[in-house]
């Protein structure tokens, strides 16, 4: 072409960016410029279409400089551009800003508009942008409606859903693929799978995407074998799944937890091919660890994937997090790096959760200067992952740190102190938060409610804990399981058996976390019959028994010296493979055993059971030694105790107590001799909590506890 104008340049920028070719696009435009010629509006859209591609913001404000200059930036092809551009690159204000700017804005620029809120998850601002769109009489496309659909199944707002359903209908507008395919997934997310399947049957020509829509909605609603169904008539119709198909039905199995219907769909996956696709392998990634928290067969996985991308490595980085494997997730972070992929949000909390597991510092420090320097420390998840981290290794003050310095605050930032000041036994500093909470206008949740109740139960606090049931009633969380749970617990420690007793009724699905509070509740107060009756009709209720609820029952017929029932539940829990017995059962059964006098069966249990006996366990018969002054047994106990803990003062003075009960008092001399030439101080606990519950301030204004 001896002559190059406007048009041939724009036809060729044109011709790249349909073939993808962003990069090429992008160094023809600065060819173009070079050789003197000047865009009109269409070239510049064309090239703004390669920017957002390539999410190149920089180069995109230089071509939006570009067209200001020359006076296009009305132009509504351009300005639907811009706005595709700046949302794909998270710059949401200044595509709303070209949006409020623009002064006869078309359908493109509407659904650009309104496509951007529903990719960022604000549906709610979509719907209302879309009403606004209607009542200026500016008539949505296929598109617009997709877009709209898919912002009602985010919502689950079947209502919403089905209006625009009908608008659709009654205008006369033809449901071709694209519809079709948006009303499915809209249906399918509001749980309505027969008006999904409806849709879906009414498609005379259903392709790949579509019959995947339906698939994914089974799985979305663990219709497992709906699914596997939907699959088989899909193959059937001569319709061939792809690797989005599969990825979605391996997902299914995921949440339903079907590790064997996962391995058949591996299978075929490997007949057909695909085990090196990225999706595929993701999906088989968070399979295996979801359902068989099998990291050796998800890193297999992991291997087979020809470029692994940043979902590949934050699986990877998250299970073995999960699995404590903290050096093998930093070790997988570096190499994530070295492969030149950037980690995200979700990469950067999953290791700062291997910092807090490996309890180190350095680590912690080392990804918060890594997360200074990209400048990414204002990404809330990133914030609060670092709360979490720093407070996990007693850095409170790093932690609150953080958080003053974060510029957006949440409830998981609060929650998240709280929970840890809870786990370091800072339970006043846990019911502080709140105050903090209340000053940035953010509400309690389920999970943070849950967390205070249980500050508030640790500090003996009735008052403050009897606020927070007032406003979990009044919040609408009273009926969270894990509230439920934290407000049972809570009255049990502080002895408000009525009130333990009505949190359980008023619990929505009491689960085994449920059951077990009120048996230890029951047990604790001295009601053990009732204790032992809550057991019985918890196995009525079709609830199976954990290793906890064998505790509760063991410490109940603990309080009443029930020896021989207490061997027989653990015997027959143990036999019917309820729960596994751990060492806290054995201790349980060797205190009971040890207080009735029956000390050969005692020893018995201690020589056969399935772990190497710890100090806890010598210190619990030696105080069946004292009680019942058995001296060369209580030595024997005292000095396989000591080998484990020599500094620990209970052994000492166990012993001391044993030989004044025996009428030793030389030997008692003699041993609290020894105590004082080691060193040994005996704990002073006179500073209870209980002294410290009257000192709790009262959380929230106008909740009085009845």
């Amino acid at each position: 072409m001896p002559c190059k104008d406007v048009v041939s340049w724009s036809g060729l920028l044109s011709a790249y960016v349909k073939d993808g070719c962003y990069e090429e696009a992008l160094e023809l435009y600065d060819l173009m410029k070079s050789s003197g010629e000047c865009p009109n509006e269409y070239t510049l859209s064309i090239v703004i279409r390669a920017c957002s591609a390539l999410r190149d913001r920089n180069q995109g404000t230089k071509v939006q400089a570009c067209a200001i200059k020359s006076g296009f930036d009305s132009n509504p092809v351009l300005t639907s551009s811009l706005i595709d551009l700046y949302s794909k690159c998270d710059n949401k204000e200044a595509a709303h800003k070209i949006f409020m700017n623009m002064r006869n804005g078309d359908t493109v620029s509407w659904t650009t508009m309104i496509s951007s809120f529903v990719q960022e998850g604000s549906w709610i601002t979509a719907l209302r942008l879309f009403i606004c769109m209607i009542k200026r009489e500016i008539q949505p496309n296929e598109y617009t409606y997709a877009k709209i659909l898919s912002a009602c199944g985010g919502l689950t707002c079947l209502n919403s859903g089905r209006l625009i359903h009908a608008r659709m209908l009654v205008l006369g507008i033809r449901l071709n693929l694209v519809l079709k395919t948006a009303l499915t997934d809209m249906y399918a997310r509001c749980k309505r799978m027969e008006d999904a399947m409806k849709v879906s049957k009414q498609t005379l020509e259903q392709d790949t995407v579509l019959c995947t829509t339906l698939l994914s909605g089974f799985c979305h609603n663990l219709e497992i074998k709906e699914a596997v169904d939907a699959i088989e008539q899909m193959m059937a119709h001569g319709i061939t799944p792809n690797s989005y198909t599969y990825a979605v039905v391996l997902n299914g199995c995921s949440l339903a937890l079907t590790l064997q219907l996962g391995i058949q769909f591996h299978s075929r996956v490997i007949e057909i091919g695909l085990e090196n696709n990225v999706s595929v392998g993701n999906a088989l990634i968070d399979m295996y660890l979801k359902c068989s928290g099998g990291i050796i067969d998800a890193f297999k996985v992991f291997e087979q994937i020809r470029s692994p991308n940043i979902i590949s490595w934050t699986s990877l980085i998250s299970g073995f997090v999960e699995h404590g494997l903290g050096y093998e997730a930093f070790q997988a972070f570096e190499k994530m790096q070295f492969a030149g992929i950037m980690p995200n949000s979700f990469t950067l909390s999953s290791i700062l959760q291997a910092c807090g597991m490996m309890k180190s510092a350095n680590h912690t420090r080392r990804f918060h200067g890594y997360i200074i320097k990209m400048n990414i420390g204002h990404d809330i998840v990133v914030a609060n992952a670092l709360v979490g981290a720093y407070a996990g290794l007693h850095m409170v003050d790093d932690a609150w740190r953080i958080i003053g310095e974060m510029h957006h605050r949440d409830v998981i930032t609060y929650t998240s102190i709280a929970s840890k000041l809870n786990q370091l036994g800072l339970f006043e500093m846990a019911l502080e938060v709140i105050s903090y909470m209340q000053e940035d206008n953010i509400e309690m949740d389920g999970f943070t409610l849950s967390t205070v109740l249980s500050a508030s139960a640790s500090l003996g606090a009735i008052p403050q804990g009897k606020q927070l049931h007032c406003y979990a009633i009044k919040s609408g969380f009273s009926g969270w399981t894990s509230v439920s749970n934290g407000l049972i617990a809570f009255y049990g420690k502080c002895g408000c058996m009525h009130d333990v007793k009505r949190a359980f009724d008023e619990a929505c699905q009491p689960d085994v976390v449920s059951w077990n509070s009120l048996i230890f509740s029951l047990a604790v107060s001295g009601h053990v019959s009732s204790a032992l009756s809550t057991f019985e009709d918890m196995k009525l209720a079709g609830v199976r028994p954990d290793s906890t609820t064998i505790l509760a029952v063991l410490s109940a017929c603990r309080r009443c010296g029930l020896v021989d029932m207490a061997l027989e539940y653990f015997h027959s829990t143990r036999e019917a493979n309820d729960a596994v017995p751990e060492l806290e059962h054995y201790v349980c059964l060797v205190d009971l055993l040890g207080r009735a006098g029956r000390m050969q069966e005692a020893m018995a249990i201690i020589e056969t059971m399935p772990f190497r006996p710890d100090a806890l366990i010598y210190k619990t018969m030696l105080n069946a030694c004292k009680i019942h002054s058995d001296v060369p047994l209580g030595e024997e106990m005292a000095s396989r105790g000591l080998e484990l803990e020599p500094c620990n003062p209970a052994f000492y003075l166990l012993l001391a107590d044993m030989y004044e009960n025996s009428g030793k008092s030389d030997l008692r001399e003699k041993t609290c001799g020894m105590m004082k030439e080691r060193g040994i101080i005996q704990k002073d606990y006179s500073n209870s909590w209980m002294e410290k519950s009257n000192k709790v301030p009262l959380l929230i204004a106008g909740d009085v506890p009845s």
